[in-house]
């Protein structure tokens, strides 16, 4: 028996914990290994209130725990799947991926505003995110809000949207479901009108391709159906060559050996928006979210990211 414990590393937010207690425990009951968490900051969590655009497009609340999974500080990396980057490290492997919480996303009204989900706010409604994409789907449904940033992990931004300091915020649903906030919820918003982030609600497990052993425990913790949809959907990313900094939402479904995907790419003001779509078997999860991006470039998606990149 091999009596070495895993160290297992995430961010050091009550849900990066959370979601590391998931992994833990799957890997006790699984395969009767010991595990320790070990926290780490990252720049995303020291620079709080810094915009994420004036941080960097990518890799801000995940480089300095695969820099430490790479030196060998830690054997397991855990992050919110979405915010990897579409090409991972040298020596790194998604190990596994854990079963998908709800992908969507919801709106949360304070208590001091009339209205119950997104059509009804009034005009003027001050909506909190630090998301373009969302910022963009926002003003695509409803451009007669002011949407503006936020920053803080998801208790902070409840705390200040009942504060007042907001009159609504948009949060994803699988970050309040984990921390039990689900009550908080006023709305949850349609995936087909606004698509989540490709990954959203997905537990990510990042191993080293040096260590088999390690690879070999963390696999019995993959759910097959999830693998395949976020496949499918971060095949997409990297085609349009998105990132945080591009308002692009996609969701794909896994079932009955297909997947299929729907996505959107939306320009920054909500004004321009291309919808597209794609299926084929689920060994082909790539291709398909591939083919996706390329029908959206092809009926005019490279014209809004062109401009959203500023050429």
């Amino acid at each position: 028996m091999n009596d070495r414990v895993l160290r297992v590393g995430a961010r050091t937010s009550r849900l990066a914990r959370i979601q590391a207690a998931s992994v833990t425990k799957g890997l006790r009951d699984q395969a009767s290994v010991a595990c320790e968490f070990v926290g780490i900051e990252t720049s995303g969590d020291i620079l709080a209130t810094e915009p994420l655009a004036a941080i960097g497009e990518t890799g801000v609340f995940t480089r300095e725990i695969e820099r430490a999974l790479r030196d060998g500080d830690i054997d397991v990396a855990v992050h919110s799947l979405k915010d990897l980057e579409t090409e991972g490290p040298d020596g790194l492997v998604l190990g596994a991926v854990l079963a998908r919480e709800d992908p969507r996303d919801a709106l949360l009204i304070g208590p001091r505003v009339t209205g119950h989900s997104l059509a009804s706010l009034p005009k003027g409604t001050r909506v909190g995110t630090s998301s373009m994409r969302r910022r963009a789907l926002i003003l695509r449904l409803r451009p007669d809000l002011r949407v503006e940033p936020i920053r803080g992990n998801v208790p902070t931004r409840v705390e200040k949207l009942e504060a007042g300091e907001f009159d609504a915020i948009v949060l994803a649903v699988a970050g309040l479901n984990r921390l039990g906030l689900e009550e908080s919820i006023s709305e949850l918003l349609p995936a087909d009108e606004f698509p989540p982030a490709p990954g959203q609600g997905a537990v990510a497990v990042q191993v080293r391709e040096s260590d088999p052993w390690v690879e070999q425990l963390v696999a019995g913790l993959e759910h097959f159906a999830t693998r395949i949809a976020v496949t499918a959907e971060r095949a997409f990313l990297r085609r349009i060559e998105g990132g945080c900094q591009v308002p692009a939402g996609a969701l794909a479904v896994a079932a009955d050996g297909t997947v299929t995907i729907n996505a959107m790419i939306c320009s920054a003001d909500g004004t321009d928006a291309i919808r597209t779509s794609a299926g084929g078997p689920v060994a082909h999860a790539t291709i398909v979210g591939e083919e996706a991006a390329e029908r959206a470039l092809r009926d005019g998606a490279d014209r809004i990211l062109q401009a959203i990149r500023g050429g």
